[in-house]
């Protein structure tokens, strides 16, 4: 059956290719050579034109592609009070790559006293199409799970707790605001509870102080906290990955280890789960899905160009549906096409190929 709300049964996780106009006028604004209010217009109308192309190939979920953006979550937290833009000393390490350098570090009070910046990226957004605009933004331990420690003045947080609170406080105050501003769907995105299904990143928490068991957990209070004050009528989806740059991971590992949390411990309505490789293990833990939500299987990879074929998509669909019903089951990507501004190393072409392939499964499997 045809679902008229979200997550719909072809869905997106939400970032697209920039262009080349856009990465162009980034340049030029890094360089001082146009003005902000150029950038934004540029901005502006790439925006409208990937509305469009998102209504064209049949998506009722409709995002801005994150073109206003430089990193999927380092913007969104850029714009918290007490939080400010950190240079480190390198990297994040991924499959084969080290990102670029930019972090976060919290200088103060971690606060949102009014709008967050991006609700403007939202109403723009909502102006511009008759179907349902989506944002993204970043799950709270976003600020906190990157293997690298997250500088943190000693000062304004003597002890974690008060931290804590703060965040879920901040985020709470965020996720009102785009509420208040008419967001109906809006989207988490949850890195390091998946991070937390891999070994190997658990030792680097072990390592740096942290106790894995406990952060699950914990992780999971945060986003119930970000959701605690919203409308009867707003959804609230959660994303999964193990990392996404540049086509490459950060980790590797099935979702039982952390699926207790994700299930029986966050209020979200839905989950976008990352399932396009063994590296995020089978589909057994779906079995724990609660009755009422929903889960979007990000089996089409957005890492590469080459295009799915509908059976095995269609396959792999029925071969989740014996773990949990499959009116409870959607389709997207695995991931957005560009969780930062660099992208994935694939074509625009190929990447609305994937879309459309995803809307005509959906189409096919569930009904038009």
């Amino acid at each position: 059956m045809k679902r008229t709300k979200p997550p719909f049964r072809a869905d997106h996780v939400g970032s697209l290719l920039r262009p080349a106009v856009l990465h162009e006028a980034r340049r030029k604004r890094a360089r001082g050579e146009i003005a902000v209010e150029q950038l934004q217009e540029i901005e502006d109308r790439e925006i409208e034109r990937v509305i469009k192309k998102q209504e064209e190939v049949g998506l009722q979920a409709i995002t801005d592609g994150e073109f206003r953006r430089s990193w999927w979550h380092l913007d969104f937290l850029w714009g918290l009070d007490g939080a400010e833009k950190h240079v480190m000393d390198e990297g994040i390490a991924f499959a084969a790559v080290t990102t670029r350098n930019e972090g976060v570090k919290v200088t103060g009070e971690l606060g949102m006293a009014g709008p967050h910046p991006m609700v403007d990226h939202f109403k723009f957004v909502a102006a511009h199409t008759t179907r349902t605009p989506k944002i993204t933004i970043p799950a709270p331990s976003a600020i906190y799970g990157r293997p690298a420690m997250t500088p943190i003045d000693k000062s304004a947080y003597p002890t974690m707790d008060k931290f804590w609170g703060d965040l879920g406080q901040a985020y709470k105050n965020a996720v009102r605001g785009f509420a208040e501003a008419g967001c109906r769907y809006l989207q988490l995105d949850e890195v390091f509870i998946a991070m937390l299904c891999d070994p190997k990143y658990r030792d680097q928490m072990t390592a740096r102080g942290d106790d894995p068991e406990k952060l699950g957990p914990l992780y999971g209070d945060l986003i119930n906290a970000a959701m605690s004050d919203i409308p009867s009528d707003m959804t609230i989806t959660m994303h999964l990955c193990r990392g996404n740059y540049k086509s490459t991971f950060m980790g590797s590992g099935g979702y039982e280890a952390e699926a207790e949390v994700l299930f029986n411990r966050i209020n979200v309505h839905g989950y976008f789960m990352e399932y396009d490789s063994e590296r995020a293990g089978g589909f057994e833990p779906l079995r724990l899905l609660p009755k009422g939500k929903q889960v979007v299987l990000g089996l089409v990879t957005t890492k590469t160009g080459k295009l799915e074929s509908k059976d095995e998509l269609k396959r792999r669909i029925d071969e989740a549906a014996k773990y949990t019903d499959i009116e409870n089951l959607c389709l997207s990507g695995q991931c957005g096409f560009a969780s930062t501004e660099e992208g994935n190393t694939l074509t625009e072409d190929e990447q609305w190929a994937k879309l459309r392939l995803i809307v005509e499964v959906a189409d096919e499997v569930w009904g038009r």
